[in-house]
């Protein structure tokens, strides 16, 4: 009897981290024939700028980080030159796989944070798969807030924290 209340409540804690509706990424993201028609720029630095008053980026191998709101994981319209441009990223890995890492801020369980960051990085999936992208070669995985890139107790710090991180998997 007690190992059907710990699995149930184990199924409970899995299943209950965000109460939100599913992402309609496809909403947000322009269509594929858009894919190579914004220029965007890394900096010497790895900066991504696409107007979007987010500068920072985590991510590598030319991809850049797509940021969520507080405890969202709905791809917000800010972010669909982001996406567009690691849908043309991804589009010309060839076989090669991407991992895209789901991370969040401070708040919440550990349990809660690490459901949030997967439900983000399936977010970002979806809208890749959305512009045309095969998602056979793409991996997921959550981070939950044991990845920070900022560790300052401000919001400007927070909202770096709530990101995916798009690599190329070697």
């Amino acid at each position: 009897m007690m190992k059907k209340i710990y699995i149930s409540t184990i199924a409970l804690l899995m299943f209950s981290g965000c109460a939100q509706n599913t992402p309609d990424a496809g909403g947000n993201i322009a269509d594929a024939n858009t894919l190579t028609s914004d220029t965007v720029t890394l900096d010497e630095n790895n900066m991504f700028e696409d107007g979007s008053g987010m500068n920072y980026n985590s991510s590598s191998d030319g991809f850049a980080s797509v940021y969520f709101d507080f405890d969202g994981y709905s791809i917000a319209p800010s972010m669909e030159k982001r996406m567009r441009h690691n849908a043309t990223k991804a589009q010309s890995a060839g076989s090669r796989q991407v991992k895209l890492e789901g991370n969040c801020d401070e708040f919440g369980t550990d349990e809660y944070n690490y459901a949030l960051g997967l439900k983000r990085a399936k977010a970002v999936k979806d809208a890749l798969a959305d512009q045309g992208v095969d998602t056979s070669n793409v991996v997921m995985v959550s981070f939950g807030e044991s990845s920070p890139v900022c560790s300052e107790t401000t919001d400007a710090c927070y909202a770096q924290n709530r990101r995916v991180d798009l690599r190329l998997v070697r």
